[in-house]
């Protein structure tokens, strides 16, 4: 039978534990209310903007722009992988990265040079271990993204992309669905594609309704001309569509270390419990040894 004094220790740890677990998961969850209130209150500027920018590129037809150019090969390619900067939140930093290294082998089997952009300390550590080169490291993005620390970035890769540098610019994250589903995948967002936005934009839906209905497509007077105010817009639509992500990823962290810490103070109740029955096991035990001892005495005296 194990010792009491043991087993009075195991369960002071795990209850210790159990409280600074608990903590963590409160402080995710504030985090996570924060983080996914700005990343929904930021989805109808995004949605708005793709619509703007559909009804232009229909109503300038044949236009051209740099960050449409789709070069002739995909040869020199960036990948931005969105990892934590914290432990602690389950599988999302190993899916993540394991989806990285998949592109990253995917390209190497097309022949094609990858230069890798890590964000967060734990994605460059792991990529150390690996023994991979980073083109960059980026550490200082915060919990709550800001669109200040992300529009370097984007600036960046966008002049490099316009300069002919690069062929493609994709990211590697953790795409916010809803609360209970998070999915690792790999986006391209340079060159842009000629119908922006995941869903159908408003303008399409109304083209295409108008077709079947034997109407009049919608004509739109633009002051200034399509094109000028394209120049603006693109690349607004790539600034917005990184921040998007990094947002995405940010809600997917604190959901998954509210997940981690949920189930590690679960499991430390379970431990408590578990100790206290075998504690009380070993007191029983006691107990009846200096009963038995007792009425051993009583009887060898009688």
């Amino acid at each position: 039978m194990a010792n009491r004094r043991v087993l009075v220790k195991r369960r002071k740890a795990a209850r210790n534990i159990r409280k600074i677990t608990r903590t963590m998961q409160l402080i995710a969850t504030a985090r996570f209310q924060a983080v996914h209130s700005a990343a929904v209150a930021g989805r109808p500027y995004t949605d708005k903007l793709a619509e703007l920018v559909e009804k232009l590129a229909r109503a300038a037809k044949g236009l051209d722009h740099p960050l449409m150019q789709v070069p002739a090969e995909n040869r020199r390619r960036v990948l931005l992988v969105l990892s934590s900067n914290r432990g602690l939140c389950g599988g999302y930093n190993a899916n993540v990265l394991r989806t990285a290294l998949e592109e990253l082998e995917a390209g190497k089997a097309e022949g094609s040079e990858t230069e890798v952009h890590m964000v967060g300390k734990k994605g460059i550590a792991y990529f150390r271990f690996l023994g991979r080169t980073l083109a960059q490291e980026i550490s200082g993005v915060s919990d709550s993204p800001r669109f200040e620390e992300v529009e370097p970035l984007a600036n960046e890769v966008m002049a490099r992309f316009i300069a002919g540098e690069i062929d493609s610019v994709s990211i590697a994250y953790m795409k916010f669905i809803s609360a209970g589903k998070q999915v690792p995948v790999v986006e391209r967002v340079l060159p842009l594609e000629r119908s922006v936005g995941d869903a159908k934009p408003e303008a399409a839906v109304e083209g295409d309704a108008a077709a079947a209905t034997g109407q009049r497509e919608i004509e739109y007077e633009f002051s200034p001309e399509p094109a000028e105010i394209l120049a603006e817009l693109l690349p607004a639509t790539v600034r917005v569509s990184f921040f998007q992500t990094f947002m995405d990823a940010a809600v997917s962290e604190q959901i998954a270390r509210m997940v981690a810490m949920k189930a590690a103070t679960d499991a430390a109740g379970d431990m408590i419990k578990n100790l206290t029955q075998q504690y009380n096991r070993a007191r029983q035990t006691q107990i009846t040894m200096e009963l038995l001892d007792i009425v051993g005495g009583a009887n060898a005296l009688a």
